[in-house]
């Protein structure tokens, strides 16, 4: 056994000196962690894009949006009715970079982007948009 083998040394200052076999582990922990976090960013980005914001949510279900986000009784001249199906965070964040919402019209699209960028704290959807807009 050589002299950087043996058990933890104290130096001049009185401080202990790891050993070789020490820091080895030490490193062995370091990878392993690395390797536990990375898959973990992954997931993150997987599950914004899959998430989903309903326009409108539930709260204002049967009501139109107007071009401006703003929830409408049905019928209001210029509003749009409500999309049948929620949007993903992935056709949300294409759509904020120029892209229509499917099964949308230009002005459609439009008027639920205003919505979705009104969002706020406790309605459906919000944690949604807030993560693609941290991601961006």
């Amino acid at each position: 056994m050589d002299a950087s083998d043996n058990p933890a040394e104290t130096g001049e200052t009185g401080e202990t000196i790891p050993t070789r076999r020490r820091m080895l582990a030490l490193g062995a922990v370091g990878v392993s962690a690395a390797l536990t976090i990375r898959p973990a960013f992954a997931q993150t980005a997987v599950s914004v894009m899959n998430c989903q914001i309903p326009v409108p949510g539930p709260t204002g279900a049967g009501k139109y949006i107007d071009t401006a986000g703003k929830l409408v009784p049905p019928g209001t001249k210029g509003a749009f009715p409500g999309f049948a199906r929620p949007f993903t965070g992935e056709e949300v964040k294409r759509a904020f970079r120029g892209q229509t919402l499917p099964g949308t019209t230009y002005n459609q699209s439009q008027a639920y982007l205003q919505y979705i960028r009104r969002l706020q704290a406790g309605q459906s959807g919000f944690t949604c948009f807030a993560s693609i807009t941290m991601s961006r």
